[in-house]
């Protein structure tokens, strides 16, 4: 049984191209309790192998929403008034700084070119993960990681049994 709220958090994969990210961050999500969008079109068909090796039997316990194009996810998540927050190389903002909220839709980029310069500006935040010098990028599936752990610590994490940030000592 897979359980999801409508004001969860969700992580949005804007036109994957790489089946074995995809295969992780779909289990990142079943693993973390929360729903990711997938914004077409990929650059894969959803039921490759390479995907399903990666995301084994987890792709079983997470609920996955197929977006055919940007502007139905875009219309969707108007009328749910959900922020967009989206991870990349361009952002201004360390993640680390960021006041994150529970049903904000971490979206993260095609591997390969990133989203397009009009996503950027419809973005409510623009986040980046600080690295060392002369190097470029970490793999998609590892940024959406790292990104979401901080967001699920500042809001609290929703699979059962797991504290909430009001039960946590100081």
């Amino acid at each position: 049984m897979i359980f999801e709220s409508v004001l969860a958090m969700r992580l949005a994969l804007y036109q994957p191209d790489i089946p074995q990210n995809t295969g992780a961050m779909l289990r990142l999500a079943a693993c973390m309790g929360i729903g990711v969008d997938i914004v077409e079109p990929c650059g894969f068909l959803l039921d490759d192998r390479r995907l399903q090796r990666v995301g084994m039997d987890y792709l079983d316990h997470v609920s996955v929403t197929r977006h055919s194009s940007w502007e139905r996810f875009a219309a969707e998540r108007a009328t749910n008034h959900r922020r967009l927050i989206l991870l990349t190389t361009k952002g201004v903002t360390p993640y680390a700084d960021y006041r994150f909220e529970t049903n904000d839709i971490l979206m993260v980029g095609r591997e390969s070119a990133g989203v397009p310069d009009d996503i950027h500006e419809t973005a409510d935040a623009r986040l980046l993960i600080p690295m060392a010098k002369g190097v470029r990028s970490l793999n998609v599936a590892l940024a959406a990681a790292m990104v979401l752990g901080e967001a699920l610590r500042q809001t609290g994490f929703p699979m059962a049994g797991a504290p909430n940030q009001a039960e946590r000592p100081p």
